[in-house]
């Protein structure tokens, strides 16, 4: 492929990621309803439908699908058993693997360190969705999914409190 003609998929990639989140059983209403519930308590106006839109908005951000493909497919990869050992084992949550919350991190942060805050609170409390996708027992790989979904709320609430700070 001849880079200088190469042009980003948007929205192959935006299409992808909402096609494996929802294979997982996650909505972008799920990820609205969580920024909702970090920010309400900060703009006690805030509408869900200007919450949707928004997540929407983040949704299309590369930063954003980039990661979020790579963890997501990841996970695929994991459950179906094509991760080679050792990295399989390693990759299952292991407290020490931090990859999942490096990429999270990727993504809490396209607003800036509110975002990361953000996402801290949500991966320590694992409210909403992340806590089914977190305490999920059927044999799918969510070492990723988890983080990548509240790292876009997050991103998501920062965005919501940098337009109304």
């Amino acid at each position: 492929m001849n880079n200088k003609n190469f042009k980003f998929p948007d929205t192959a990639a935006y299409e992808f990621v909402i096609q494996a989140l929802k294979d997982r059983g996650v909505t972008y209403e799920d990820i609205a309803e969580m920024a909702y519930n970090l920010q309400k308590k900060f703009v006690p106006n805030i509408q869900m439908d200007e919450v949707k839109k928004d997540t929407i908005d983040v949704l299309h951000k590369r930063e954003v699908l980039n990661n979020a493909m790579v963890g997501l497919e990841l996970d695929r990869l994991a459950t179906e058993g094509k991760i080679k050992e050792p990295l399989e084992s390693i990759m299952n949550d292991s407290g020490v693997f931090g990859v999942d919350e490096g990429i999270a991190l990727n993504i809490a942060n396209i607003y800036g360190t509110i975002g990361i805050t953000n996402y801290g609170f949500v991966d320590r409390e694992k409210t909403g969705v992340t806590k089914k996708l977190d305490e999920a027992k059927d044999g799918t790989s969510n070492t990723f999914i988890d983080d990548i979904v509240g790292a876009i709320a997050s991103a998501v609430s920062a965005k919501i409190a940098h337009r109304n700070n």
